[in-house]
């Protein structure tokens, strides 16, 4: 008998041996497979040095502010007295135009028909207005008397600040408004959670008390029942003081809404009353703008009948031309305004515009000077920052930077610039590749060790930074650091905050 439960108890070492042994080995093997299966991630630490935050673009050389010589008629050019490249002085004729009536003249005799027309029908629509009466006497005096037009308009704007009054009112309760909201909606949630717990609790005594009664542990449930009891209570108080105060807000916001829409009604009233006054004004007004018209383009035809004979288009500036639009025998222009001559102004340099990022232009100011890269081909040519406007191929993420050049420079030459500020030391640099962004703002992640039974794990954390400089490679930041850390900059997966990640073996 001895003998037998010997063996048992051997047989039953031998077993747990056997399985501790296995179960061993499953560990190791299944924290060696799950190391194996995270992101490898490639780190560098946070350095200190100097940062030189240069933008570079490159661009077409232009001429700076040249200047067009517009022709308003279309006409039959005579003959043109200037080419590419001659200098004029103010005053010089570039072209003559042939002596003839402009398909301009034309159209101004033709448009003064309606005008006359106009007149006539505003005319009648006043007369009709005195005759039919639609007019109340007081209308038809307050239209007619200043005072009373700016009593009307005083009386206007006074009930529009009261309706801008009460809006500002509103606008300043939405705080308040939507804190009492939340801090009931979270007082709720706290007491359901409280009388959960509660809840709980209750069934767990009962449990307790049913299963074996007597059991110590019944004692510590009540102790807690006792104290889920108290702190239900208190959220319950807390949970009635954030429905009153609700409730208090909701009440006197419903109060100046109610003052808001009386406010406004009298606004509309008002205005419809100033209508009413006006309307005569506004016709006899039509009446006056209807021969202002006829007497502009009577006196716009007598211009133009005067420049029908001995006609000539002048240079207005002193400069070179660059380009010529007209031949002789051919139209100045099919309608509208059109280009006759490209003057490149005496004195004026050159221009080059290229586009950077948004984030780049940040680091630009109207005024910064602009080195030429391969300078010493162009040494005696400056650069400086004109404009930092929009791009219009991508106004969203996009600026067009444009520099004035000055120095021995032809319209047509590629030029490649960069601008950029003086050479900064900064505490904490990182490499561009390590700069995140998401709808939060910029961030790193930073590698931080930890202990486990199974060994030390690495996991990534973020830290949320401000970039303060980037030159090409890398980026100064400030953010809560100490200016040691491992920064993660590439990885074989993606990588996000609190993910366990591998560093290279």
């Amino acid at each position: 008998m001895n003998e037998k439960k010997g063996k048992r108890r051997e047989w039953v070492k031998t077993a747990a041996i056997v399985f501790l042994s296995v179960l061993l080995v499953l560990t190791f093997f299944s924290n060696t497979i799950m190391n194996y299966s995270l992101p490898e991630v490639a780190v560098q630490y946070i350095t200190s040095g100097t940062i030189t935050a240069k933008v570079r673009g490159t661009g077409t050389v232009e001429s700076g502010d040249l200047y067009e010589v517009k022709a308003t008629e279309s006409r039959k050019v005579q003959s043109v007295e200037v080419r590419v490249g001659d200098h004029v002085e103010i005053g010089d004729v570039i072209c003559y135009l042939a002596d003839e009536e402009s398909e301009e003249l034309k159209a101004a005799r033709e448009a003064l028909e309606p005008l006359y027309d106009s007149l006539e029908a505003a005319q009648q629509a006043y007369n009709a207005a005195l005759l039919t009466g639609d007019l109340s006497v007081a209308a038809m005096q307050g239209a007619g008397s200043a005072e009373s037009a700016t009593s009307y308009r005083n009386r206007l704007i006074a009930a529009q600040s009261v309706v801008e009054n009460l809006e500002q009112q509103l606008k300043d309760m939405e705080p308040s408004y939507n804190a009492a909201k939340e801090a009931k909606e979270a007082a709720d949630q706290a007491l359901t959670e409280a009388q959960n717990k509660l809840k709980n609790l209750n069934n767990w005594i009962q449990y307790n008390q049913d299963v074996s009664s007597g059991n110590p542990g019944v004692a510590d449930l009540i102790k807690q029942k006792d104290e889920a009891q108290q702190i239900a209570l208190e959220a319950q108080n807390t949970a009635n003081r954030a429905a009153a105060e609700l409730t208090r807000i909701e009440t006197e916001r419903g109060k100046i809404e109610t003052q808001l829409a009386l406010a406004r009604t009298d606004v509309s009233t008002l205005a419809g009353e100033i209508n009413t006054a006006l309307r005569l004004s506004q016709l006899n007004d039509a009446i006056k703008d209807a021969r202002a018209a006829i007497a502009k383009q009577e006196e716009k035809i007598a211009e133009l009948e005067a420049k029908a004979v001995g006609a000539s288009i002048n240079a207005e500036i002193a400069g070179t031309i660059v380009t010529i639009n007209v031949v002789a025998g051919g139209k100045t222009t099919n309608g509208g305004e059109s280009t006759v001559a490209v003057i490149q102004p005496e004195g004026k340099g050159f221009t080059l515009s290229f586009s950077v990022t948004t984030e780049q232009a940040k680091r630009i100011s109207v005024g910064d000077p602009a080195e030429l890269v391969n300078s010493w081909w162009y040494s005696n040519v400056t650069a400086t920052v004109a404009s930092v406007k929009p791009d219009p191929q991508d106004p969203s993420r996009s600026k067009l930077v444009t520099c004035n050049l000055d120095g021995d420079l032809t319209a047509g030459q590629t030029l490649s610039l960069q601008i950029g500020q003086r050479s900064q030391n900064y505490d904490m640099i990182v490499p561009n590749s390590a700069i995140r962004e998401d709808n939060n703002g910029k961030f790193i992640l930073v590698v931080e060790a930890k202990s486990s039974p199974l060994g030390t794990r690495y996991y990534a954390v973020r830290y949320d930074v401000e970039v303060l400089a980037s030159d090409d490679t890398q980026s100064a930041i400030s953010g809560g650091l100490y200016g040691y850390e491992s920064v993660i900059t590439t990885s074989t997966k993606p990588v996000e905050a609190g993910q366990l990640v591998r560093l290279p073996d």
